[in-house]
This record gives structure tokens, C-alpha cells and sequence, in this order.
């Protein structure tokens, strides 16, 4: 053992080491453990069948009419917003 180096510096490359072992490990127990064939991925039908299903065609259009005061409160708000620009 050399004598400029302590025992914890030492000890730190074997934690390490070990550690990475116990890690790469793991993570093959846990690679091993999953299947295609129990995966819920590759199960027939839907992936996600508990979402409803969406509509094919878009929703309708809907517009509003405004009162002429509205229009001119609704241009000043735009030009209040667009003079910081």
C-alpha cells in the first residue's frame, strides 16, 4: 500500500466498481424479466384503449357576433396591446 495514499481514497475505486457491477446487474435482471410476449405494448388492440376515441371530423365553427360597443372596446385592446411592439 503506498504510504501518500489513504485508505479512503483506496477504498473509493472498489465502492465505485462495485456499485457499477451491482448496477449492470440489476439492470439485467430487469431486461430479462420483460417479454414481448407479456409486454401490454404488444398486446392486439388498442395501445390505449382506455382513452376515448376521437372524432373523425373536425368540431363545427362558432362565431359570435358583437355589439358595436364591444368592437370598439375590442379594437382599443388591440391597439393598446399593439403599441408595445
Amino acid at each position: 500500500m503506498p504510504e501518500h495514499v489513504s485508505f479512503l481514497q483506496l477504498l473509493g475505486p472498489v465502492v465505485l466498481a462495485l456499485a457499477a457491477a451491482l448496477w449492470v446487474t440489476g439492470l439485467i435482471r430487469l431486461l430479462r424479466g420483460i417479454r414481448p410476449e407479456r409486454s401490454p405494448w404488444h398486446a392486439g388492440g388498442s395501445a390505449l384503449s382506455a382513452l376515448p376515441q376521437q372524432r373523425q371530423t373536425p368540431p363545427e365553427r362558432e362565431a359570435v357576433e358583437l355589439t358595436p360597443a364591444e368592437r370598439d372596446a375590442f379594437a382599443g385592446l388591440v391597439r393598446q396591446l399593439g403599441n408595445g411592439r
